[in-house]
C-alpha cells in the first residue's frame, strides 16, 4: 500500500525528536557506566528523513486542571541521596517522579525498566532537566519496574547517581495515559486547557471529543519546515507554545492532541511503533463502550488523518485503510507516553 510506504520518514521522525528510538544492540551496559547509545538516539539529522519538504501539514479566565489529574510527588515512597530524588508514591495512577536535586553541567538521563524488559530489552529514556520534577508514565503495565537516574560522564557513558525499584498495580489500564507527563505536559498548559474545553462544549463522548479536538487541531496548525530543519535531539513540545502560534512539528501536533484530549479526561496514548514493516507514529483512544482503539489518529507522510472505522473518513483509500486496520493486529507498539 502505497500510504503505508509513506509513512517511514515522519513516523522516524516522531521517534527521534520524542528520544525514543532504538539502534544497535539492546544489551544494556553495566549499571555504573551506560552506554545510553545503545538504545538512545543522540543526534537527529533531519535532512536524511526528508521532513523539511513535506508540503502539507501533518495537514474568559484559563481553566484550571482538576487537582485529580495533576501529578504530584507525595513523599509516602521514595528513593533518595544527595543528588537526587525518585518519588513513586503513586504508581496506582501510572506514573514516576524524579527530580535532581544537585547540581552538574551534563546530560542527565532517566531510564525507565518495565515488567517486560527480561523478555523484550525494552527501555525507556528520557532527558531529566535540574532542580525540577519531571513525570514519566509507567507505560509497560502492571509488574515490576525499575527507575534510574544517570549522568553524562564522558561521550556516550553515563554514570548510575540513583535508582529505585518497585512493582506497580495500577488502578486501571489506562492510567499512565489521562495525566500529564513529560513529553505531553499540558499542567502548565492553561490555554490549551481552555480551548479544548471550549470546543468540547457538552459533548462527553470520548469519540466525539477526538474527532472535535482533531479537527481543530489539523485545521489550526501549519507544519514548521524551518523548526524541523534544526530541531535538536531532546526538544520538547510546549502546548501554549504550539496552541498559539499555530506551527509545529509532528511530535506538536501529537503532542497538542493528545494532551487535550487528556485535559478533556479522555485516555490517550502518543504511540510509537510499527504498522506492517514500517515504523509510524499514531494516537490510540480509550472510552468505556470500545476499549482501546489502537490507530485512532494517524500520520499517512502527508497529513494527520482519523483511522477509526467509527469515523467517516473522506481521504483517499480510506476503505483499504480501514480494511488494513482491521482488529489491529497490523500494529504493533513499541513506545507509548
Amino acid at each position: 500500500m502505497k500510504i503505508l510506504k509513506r509513512l517511514l520518514p515522519l513516523g522516524l521522525a516522531l521517534a527521534l525528536l520524542a528520544g525514543c528510538a532504538h539502534t544497535g544492540s539492546t544489551e544494556p551496559a553495566p549499571a555504573e557506566a551506560i552506554d545510553v547509545e545503545h538504545a538512545y538516539v543522540d543526534q537527529v539529522v533531519m535532512e536524511d528523513l526528508q521532513i523539511e519538504n513535506e508540503a502539507v501539514a501533518l495537514s474568559s479566565s484559563p481553566a484550571a486542571l482538576g487537582s485529580a489529574l495533576l501529578p504530584v510527588a507525595s513523599g509516602t515512597a521514595v528513593e533518595q541521596n544527595s543528588r537526587a530524588v525518585i518519588d513513586y508514591s503513586n504508581i496506582k495512577d501510572g506514573y514516576v517522579m524524579v527530580k535532581f536535586t544537585g547540581t552538574t553541567n551534563t546530560r542527565l538521563k532517566v531510564q525507565v525498566l518495565g515488567p517486560s524488559y527480561a523478555t523484550t530489552q525494552l527501555v525507556y529514556y528520557y532527558d531529566l532537566p535540574v532542580g525540577q520534577w519531571a513525570t514519566f508514565p509507567l507505560s509497560d503495565g502492571n509488574g515490576a519496574y525499575k527507575v534510574s537516574v544517570m549522568e553524562n560522564t564522558t561521550g556516550t557513558k553515563y554514570a548510575l547517581v540513583l535508582s529505585a525499584s518497585f512493582t506497580a498495580a495500577m488502578t486501571d489500564e489506562f492510567a499512565p495515559y489521562l495525566r500529564p507527563n513529560q513529553y505531553v505536559d499540558y499542567s502548565v498548559a492553561t490555554n490549551t486547557v481552555a480551548k479544548a474545553k471550549e470546543l468540547a462544549g457538552s459533548e462527553t463522548d470520548a469519540l466525539k471529543l477526538v474527532e472535535i479536538i482533531y479537527n481543530f487541531v489539523t485545521s489550526h496548525m501549519t507544519y514548521d519546515t524551518q523548526l524541523a530543519a534544526t530541531v535538536k535531539s531532546g526538544y520538547l513540545p510546549v502546548l501554549d507554545n504550539a496552541l498559539a502560534t499555530g506551527k509545529g512539528i509532528c511530535f506538536d501536533y501529537a503532542s497538542l492532541m493528545t494532551g487535550m484530549l487528556r485535559s478533556l479526561g479522555v485516555p490517550c496514548k502518543l504511540v510509537i511503533g510499527y504498522a506492517g514493516e514500517q515504523y509510524h507514529a499514531w494516537i490510540s483512544v480509550w472510552s468505556a463502550e470500545t476499549g482501546w482503539i489502537d490507530g485512532a489518529i494517524y500520520f499517512d507522510g502527508n497529513a494527520w488523518q482519523r483511522m477509526d472505522p467509527t469515523f467517516a473518513s473522506s481521504s483517499n483509500g480510506s476503505e483499504a485503510i480501514l480494511q488494513y486496520i482491521g482488529d489491529g493486529k497490523n500494529y504493533n507498539m513499541k513506545y507509548a507516553y
